[in-house]
């Protein structure tokens, strides 16, 4: 084990799956299917954001009919079902994970609920992979909040600055930087994250295959 990097800590959608595109298309569906107009930053307000936050977003703001629990469940039964048809790993997920797990601990910070969690884990037959699995469900605040990271930190017991994470959004590179943690970032080209935001980051790579054990253990050497 490295004597500065003591685990490693995955985003879940953009960074495993290619599930951003699915999860707007299905709340603007639902949007449409109650003849509401799409805000012009929903899409990417929404990102990051836990489980009980979009869903009253959808609700307060976007203005589909609640309460904003039963919105929530049929999004996120709708993104179950797109799931069992076609789960959306991206290119070289399952060998990052491999091949960082054989070196250190690995956490997962998601916005995802716990169902679709579990849900991709298993399909991808991931889950023995991760030592700490978190959703934002199960902390008070989604990300740009740093406290998904935080508490997957204290789980793993190590300190978020000898943590590498990997993220795709702006309140993913937010949160991640917030909790003190080293940034790997992978944007995805359709929601490509903000430049401030962006500029977190220690690398800005392309794909999973470029997330290398001497890459992640080189950024905090390198520091």
């Amino acid at each position: 084990m490295s004597d500065g990097v003591q685990a490693v800590v995955f985003d879940l959608d953009g960074v495993l799956v290619d599930s951003e595109g699915i999860w707007d298309e299905i709340r603007r569906g639902l949007a449409a299917e109650h003849h509401r107009s799409w805000p012009d930053d929903a899409t990417h307000l929404m990102l990051g954001m836990s489980t009980q936050e979009w869903s009253t977003y959808l609700v307060d703001t976007v203005g589909i009919p609640g309460p904003a629990p039963v919105v929530a469940q049929t999004v996120i039964g709708r993104m179950a079902d797109r799931y069992r048809e076609h789960l959306p790993l991206l290119p070289g997920a399952v060998d990052a994970v491999r091949r960082l797990s054989q070196r250190w601990p690995l956490g997962l910070a998601s916005s995802s609920p716990r169902r679709l969690i579990d849900a991709v884990l298993e399909a991808a037959n991931l889950t023995d992979s991760f030592r700490v699995t978190m959703s934002t469900e199960q902390v008070e605040e989604g990300k740009p909040s740093p406290a998904v990271y935080l508490a997957v930190a204290r789980q793993l017991d190590v300190a978020p600055e000898t943590v590498v994470a990997l993220e795709d959004s702006s309140n993913g590179l937010r949160s991640a930087s917030g909790a003190g943690m080293y940034v790997i970032a992978l944007p995805r080209p359709a929601f490509p994250p903000a430049p401030d935001a962006l500029s977190l980051a220690e690398a800005v790579l392309e794909h999973l295959d470029d997330v290398t054990v001497d890459l992640v253990e080189s950024l905090i050497r390198g520091s």
